[in-house]
């Protein structure tokens, strides 16, 4: 059995205290990430101005990135099953191990949820800080597909890339998240993160277009993967031979 489909990752203590970092990383996110959408709202109403737009941004940005960077030594600082999910089709973690990080990504998502929802008084909680679609479904897929796309792509240039500027990783990655915010909020809310929709939905019982925020981050995030490994990462490789 190659080292892809091997279930040795179930038996070893460092997959699981990687697993573990992928939830404590996620946990925080949710709580920080939708945390932030809800606070917004209760300080300056529910509208999204650009001052709450910002705000939003940068609350998910430099939480990504101060997460990456504490987990990255034990996990890869996936905290994203679009990031596992692309790291898998791609080889670069085995099937178990990923299967391990996306189960410990949603348990961290609805337990930050769920803290959350423990947290804010009821009548200022709305959707939580989950995610709606604000235009047409299509567009909405392609939306979360194309923001995705950018940050797995700067995710595999920085981070998984051997020759890639690995100790710039947290910033990149996290001014990627702040800047896809900007402009994917007002259009579907910018998951790139099926784990940060699924939590605020499942404390909320809140499902509506819910498979868009799956089909759009795995598509785009597996597109993004594919393209630059084989072009960038084996293609070196085979420009080298």
């Amino acid at each position: 059995m190659s080292a892809f489909l091997s279930m040795h990752d179930l038996r070893d203590r460092g997959a699981w205290q990687a697993a573990l970092a992928e939830l404590i990383a996620v946990l925080l996110f949710v709580f920080i990430g939708a945390g932030a959408v809800v606070t917004t709202g209760m300080v300056g109403g529910n509208a999204m101005t650009a001052e709450r737009l910002t705000a939003i941004a940068l609350a998910h940005g430099l939480a990504i990135a101060v997460l990456v960077a504490a987990t990255a030594r034990f996990s890869g600082g996936h905290i994203n099953p679009a990031v596992t999910v692309a790291a898998v089709v791609t080889r670069k973690i085995g099937l178990a191990k990923g299967a391990m990080y996306v189960v410990a990504q949603l348990l961290g998502a609805a337990l930050g949820a769920f803290l959350l929802a423990a947290v804010i008084p009821a009548e200022s909680q709305g959707s939580l800080g989950g995610h709606a679609l604000s235009i047409a479904v299509g567009p909405g897929l392609v939306v979360e597909m194309v923001l995705t796309f950018a940050l797995v792509f700067v995710i595999f240039a920085t981070a998984v890339d051997p020759k890639g500027p690995v100790h710039l990783a947290p910033f990149a990655i996290g001014i990627t998240v702040m800047v896809d915010h900007l402009v994917g909020v007002p259009l579907t809310g910018a998951s790139m993160n099926p784990a940060r929709s699924f939590g605020p939905a499942l404390a909320m019982g809140q499902w509506a277009d819910q498979w868009v925020y799956w089909v759009g981050p795995i598509v785009g995030g597996i597109i993004a993967g594919v393209l630059y490994d084989r072009v960038y990462i084996k293609g070196r490789k085979d420009m080298a031979v």
